[in-house]
C-alpha cells in the first residue's frame, strides 16, 4: 500500500491521557540543549538520506529531510516481538487467501459491484485466472501488517491493516534507529541506544526481489519498478534500488510508470513482459494501489498485460486483492482462519491481534453494523477499499455518511472497524521549516512490521520476517501521512 504511510485516528487526546508511556529520556529538554541537539539531527537525516521531495517546492534537484521524531517512542517489548513472530503467519495466510478463488470472489461480491476500482481489479484478476496462471505462477508478497498499542487490552497490540502492494518506508526507516542512537548518545544517554532494535527491513526486502529474480531463471533479465508520475518518497524508493545493486551488481532495475509501460512494453512469444528490448524478471509495484494512477484505458491495459506475462509479480494481482479492507473483514468473521491455518495455535494468535471488523452488506448484520456506528460513531473507524491514506471517515462524519448510505449500494464498498485507543507520550516532532526549539506534543505511535513470501498454490520458497518501521503523529490527529507532515518517521524504544 502505500507510499504515503497513515496512522489510524485515535481518540482525541482529551479521552487518552489517562494512559501515557514514559519517554525514554526525562522531557522537557532545556531549551538550548533542545536547540543544538535538532540542528544536529536534521543535519545528520539530510546526511544520511532520511529525505523527501518537497511537495510545496518539487525539484528533481533538492531534497529535505522527512518529518522525524526526536527520541525513539517507547513501546512495550513483547508486543514488539508478537509482532515480528506473527508475520510468518500473516504471511501464509495472505499467501493461501490469494491462491482460494471462491473465498476472493465471494469476499468481494458486493464490493465490485458497487466500487469501480476494486471492479476494474477483480477483472483482471479474473481474466488470468480464466487462462490458467500459465505463465508465471509464483508470486513475491512484499507485506507490511501495522498495529497499535490498545489501552483497553493493557497495551497488547491490535492489527490495524495489512498492506500487500507498495509498502512504503522500508528504505528510509532503517536510517532511523542509527540517527536516534546517534542523538540519545550526544544527550548523553548512550546506555539507553541497547533498546533501540536493529532495523534490516531494506536488506531483507530487497533479498527476496532478489530471490525472485533468481527464480526466473534469466540472467539478462531486470527488475522493473512501476513508479509515479512524480515521486516524492524518492529516497525510499532509490534505496531499495542501490540495495539490489549492492547485493548483487549484476542486476539491473529501471523504473518505468503504467503509463510508459503501455507506450513501450510488450509481450514476447513466451509471454515474456519486454521493455524496450529488456526482459523482466521481477515487477515491484510502487504505484497502482489508487485510481488516480490509471487516468485512462492504457494504464489498465498495462496492468493486465504485465499480469498476464511470464515475469513474477510484486504483487501479483491475487496478492494484490488478498489485501483490501473487504478481505480483512471477511477474515475476522469467527471460524474463517481454520479454514486456512489448519494449527490452531496459528488461528488463536492471529485472533489475538484482530479487533473487531464488521460488514456493511445492505443485510440484517451490516444494518446493525451501521446502526451501532450511527449511534456511537467515536467507537468506529469507515474505511474504503482504498490504499494510501487519506480515505477513512472519522467521528461525527461517520453519522453523516452512514446515514445517506442507509438503503445505497454504496455502503457493501465499506467496512466498519472498532476505534484501538493507543496510548500516549510526550516528544518532539521534527518538520522541515518548523521551528528552532520545537514544541513538545502528545504523541501516538504505530508500528509495521515487514515480511517477504515467494510461492506459488502449491510451494512456498521463502516466508520471512524481514524489518519494521514506526510511525508517530500527533495524538488528536486524525491520519498522520508522513509526506503531509502531519505523521512522522520513528523507532521504537523497547521497555518491559
Amino acid at each position: 500500500m502505500m507510499c504515503d504511510i497513515v496512522v489510524e485516528r485515535s481518540w482525541h487526546s482529551e479521552n487518552m491521557t489517562d494512559n501515557q508511556l514514559e519517554p525514554c529520556i526525562k522531557l522537557p529538554l532545556e531549551d538550548g540543549v533542545l536547540a543544538d541537539i535538532v540542528e544536529k539531527a536534521k543535519d545528520w537525516a539530510l546526511m544520511h538520506g532520511a529525505c523527501m521531495r518537497s511537495k510545496l517546492n518539487f525539484s528533481k534537484d533538492s531534497l529535505q529531510f522527512a518529518p522525524f521524531v526526536l527520541l525513539p517512542s517507547t513501546f512495550p517489548q513483547k508486543e514488539f516481538k508478537k509482532a515480528v513472530e506473527i508475520q510468518i503467519i500473516l504471511n501464509e495466510l495472505v499467501h493461501k487467501v490469494a491462491h482460494d478463488y471462491e473465498f476472493l470472489s465471494s469476499s468481494l461480491k458486493s464490493t465490485i459491484e458497487v466500487d469501480k476500482f476494486t471492479g476494474s481489479l477483480f477483472q483482471i484478476y479474473e481474466t488470468v485466472h480464466k487462462e490458467g496462471i500459465t505463465q508465471q505462477t509464483f508470486s513475491l508478497g512484499l507485506f507490511r501488517s501495522d498495529y497499535l498499542a490498545h489501552s483497553a487490552t493493557n497495551n497488547n497490540i491490535k492489527q490495524v491493516e495489512i498492506n500487500t502492494i507498495a509498502s512504503g518506508f522500508g528504505g528510509i526507516s532503517t536510517h532511523i534507529p542509527s540517527l536516534h542512537r546517534y542523538i540519545l548518545q550526544e544527550l548523553g544517554h548512550g546506555d539507553k541506544v541497547k533498546n533501540v532494535p536493529v532495523n534490516t527491513a531494506l536488506e531483507g526486502l530487497c533479498g527476496g526481489m532478489l530471490e525472485a529474480w533468481k527464480l526466473f531463471g534469466d540472467p539478462n533479465a531486470v527488475i522493473l519498478f512501476v513508479v509515479e508520475n512524480i515521486t516524492y518518497n524518492i529516497c525510499d524508493q532509490r534505496f531499495h534500488e542501490f540495495e539490489i545493486r549492492r547485493q548483487n551488481p549484476a542486476v539491473i532495475v529501471v523504473r518505468r510508470t503504467l503509463t510508459q509501460i503501455a507506450d513501450t512494453a510488450k509481450l514476447g512469444k513466451n509471454m515474456e513482459l519486454i521493455i524496450d528490448g529488456l526482459s523482466v524478471a521481477v515487477v515491484y509495484f510502487r504505484s497502482g494501489y489508487e485510481p488516480a494512477q490509471y487516468p485512462s484505458d492504457n494504464e489498465w491495459a498495462a496492468r493486465l498485460m504485465i499480469e498476464r506475462s511470464l515475469a513474477i509479480k510484486c504483487p501479483s494481482i491475487h496478492y494484490h486483492l488478498a489485501g483490501t479492507k473487504k478481505v480483512q473483514q471477511a477474515l475476522a468473521t469467527p471460524g474463517i482462519l481454520k479454514k486456512f491455518l489448519l494449527d490452531p495455535a496459528k488461528v488463536e494468535a492471529l485472533q489475538e491481534i484482530f479487533t473487531g471488523l464488521y460488514s456493511l452488506d445492505l443485510d440484517e448484520h451490516g444494518n446493525r453494523a451501521a446502526n451501532m456506528a450511527i449511534m456511537m460513531p467515536d467507537g468506529y473507524v469507515l474505511k474504503p477499499q482504498r490504499e494510501g491514506g487519506g480515505n477513512n471517515v472519522y467521528g461525527e462524519k461517520i453519522r453523516e455518511v452512514l446515514q445517506s448510505m442507509t438503503d445505497s449500494p454504496e455502503r457493501t464498498a465499506w467496512i466498519l472497524m472498532e476505534r484501538i485507543v493507543p496510548p500516549v507520550q510526550k516528544g518532539y516532532i521534527i518538520r522541515p521549516g518548523g521551528p528552532k526549539v520545537p514544541q513538545m506534543v502528545n504523541l501516538v505511535s504505530e508500528l509495521g512490521i515487514f515480511g517477504v513470501i515467494i510461492g506459488n498454490s502449491d510451494t512456498v520458497i521463502a516466508n520471512q520476517q524481514v524489518g519494521y518501521m514506526l510511525r508517530t503523529k500527533l495524538s488528536d490527529a486524525d491520519e498522520g501521512g508522513v509526506a503531509a507532515g502531519s505523521g512522522a518517521l520513528d523507532s521504537p524504544y523497547l521497555i518491559q
